[in-house]
């Protein structure tokens, strides 16, 4: 019998000795054992532009949470415009 597994996407980097950091701690209490898998683009990313960071926050399941009613607390009248004078 397999046990189920929860994924927890998030990034890092691999240093000179080879070692992982990741960018964020992550939300596991206690010491447990847990499996890795390294994934690699195949060509480097410089930097990701806002259209792709866009597209990964708003298809990752990871912000599924967001979508629930209780998370939807603000309205157009809350706050203050921001505009950006690039």
């Amino acid at each position: 019998m397999t046990a189920k597994m929860k994924a927890i996407e998030t990034t890092g980097i691999v240093d000179k000795q080879h070692h992982l950091h990741l960018d964020s701690p992550l939300p596991i209490m206690g010491t447990k054992r847990v499996r890795v898998i390294v994934l690699l683009p195949e060509q480097p990313i410089e930097e990701w532009n806002e259209g792709e960071w866009l597209k990964a926050s708003t298809t990752n399941p990871s912000f599924d949470f967001l979508k629930e009613l209780a998370e939807d607390i603000y309205t157009l009248k809350d706050g203050k415009p921001f505009h950006d004078k690039r």
